[in-house]
């Protein structure tokens, strides 16, 4: 009886994370898709101060130093490039675990060195703030790589 009611109940909340399992990615008329409804997305595009995270802004050489991010995203940890065009990347990022898998997209600006950054999780409601650290441990490490400017 126990065992058939822990099935129950661990069935049951499979088919609750179900639910919150919309998720998107891409760009849109040339902008970053917008986050879904729920609390587990970051963007800098994003209106939504519990949602928005600043852009990043290349150093010069913009061309070289885009190459320079990619490459670095690349060597990341439980991190895939699956999509790279000339100003664009898409890469998914597994979680440790291996259960999750992450979204993580950047778009350049080449004109003025701007880089918009997302994170967003493909299933559940929250995320415990594992996007937005995500775009911050990103953020230090391509300041600390000299690749973009430091916040004014």
């Amino acid at each position: 009886m126990i065992k058939r009611l822990f099935i129950l109940i661990v069935c049951m909340g499979l088919c609750a994370c179900a639910q919150f399992s919309e998720h998107s990615f891409g760009l849109e008329n040339g902008r970053l898709s917008a986050c879904p409804a729920w609390p587990r997305c970051v963007g800098s595009a994003e209106k939504q101060a519990e949602k928005r995270v600043e852009a990043f802004y290349l150093e010069a050489p913009l061309p070289a130093n885009w190459q320079n991010v990619i490459a670095l995203i690349g060597r990341l940890d439980r991190t895939q490039i699956v999509k790279q065009e000339t100003n664009y990347v898409h890469a998914e990022v597994t979680s440790p675990w291996g259960w999750y898998t992450d979204d993580l997209e950047l778009l350049l600006d080449l004109t003025n060195g701007r880089i918009d950054v997302r994170s967003s999780g493909r299933l559940g409601y929250y995320d415990f703030d594992v996007n937005r650290k995500r775009i911050e441990s990103l953020r230090l490490t391509l300041r600390n790589e000299g690749l973009i400017k430091p916040e004014n």
